[in-house]
């Protein structure tokens, strides 16, 4: 699929990998709408790249509904959709002083899994709605994790959640295949995104050290460009690639 004019989605493009993702879409001339529940994290990358901004929680159906029909008025509709929106609390499943609380889990899978496939669900029924001249009808790209694989200790939430986005990529090819969709996702490593950044020195240093080759964090902008090769790359498909360094938790 060629970049230049087309409209895409980027669910958490207010910070981190979305953000990345964001800004090199723009670059390549494609009209980036953001959704964000930090809508002034959101609005400020939006300003900076002349796209569109909207506070959505993903999980919200009528929310992201409405912020999908809003972009699709002022860009079109979004033939690019790339869920970034997470989250990635830690806890053991039982605790020195507690059990893992239900609630927290729950939310995890919310956001991560429910909330992915609500935006692509969504984002798919638009673009089969105004069908594209030739047989390409879209691209989704979901975010999952290394953590799907091997995760570790206190990553039970985490690794479920990012488990299913990475399980449901071929069925949601398949399915969206006849229609000229398709659908794969990434499963990022340790990358140095906020959430990272705000971790001491040495525990960065020591997370770096861990990952084969190169032994450094993983850079949001990497992410992004893997973006845009699938994007481009029209014969890539219900494939979940993983962006690790060789990385794979002990």
């Amino acid at each position: 699929m060629e970049l230049v004019n087309q409209a895409a989605i980027v669910t958490g493009g207010g910070s981190g990998l979305g953000e990345a993702t964001a800004r090199l879409l723009a670059q390549h001339q494609v009209k980036v709408a953001i959704l964000d529940q930090n809508e002034a994290a959101a609005q400020a990358v939006a300003n900076d790249i002349e796209g569109l901004a909207f506070a959505c929680d993903v999980t919200d159906e009528a929310a992201v509904q409405a912020a999908l029909e809003a972009a699709h008025a002022l860009h079109g509709v979004a033939r690019i959709c790339v869920n970034c929106a997470g989250v990635a609390p830690a806890s053991r499943i039982v605790g020195r002083d507690a059990v893992h609380d239900l609630a927290q889990f729950n939310h995890v899978i919310q956001v991560n899994l429910v909330g992915s496939f609500n935006v692509m669900r969504l984002a798919a029924a638009a673009m089969l709605q105004q069908p594209s001249e030739d047989k390409t009808q879209g691209v989704i790209i979901n975010t999952a994790s290394v953590a799907a694989f091997d995760g570790q200790i206190g990553q039970a939430a985490y690794s479920a959640s990012k488990g299913g986005v990475a399980a449901m990529t071929l069925p949601a090819a398949r399915e969206f295949a006849k229609f000229g969709i398709r659908v794969n996702a990434v499963a990022p490593g340790i990358m140095a995104t906020p959430m990272m950044a705000a971790m001491p020195e040495k525990v960065q240093a020591q997370l770096a050290a861990s990952v084969p080759f190169p032994a450094r964090l993983g850079e949001p902008a990497e992410f992004a460009e893997l973006i845009r090769h699938i994007i481009e790359n029209d014969y890539l498909n219900a494939t979940v690639i993983r962006l690790d360094g060789a990385l794979r938790m002990s």
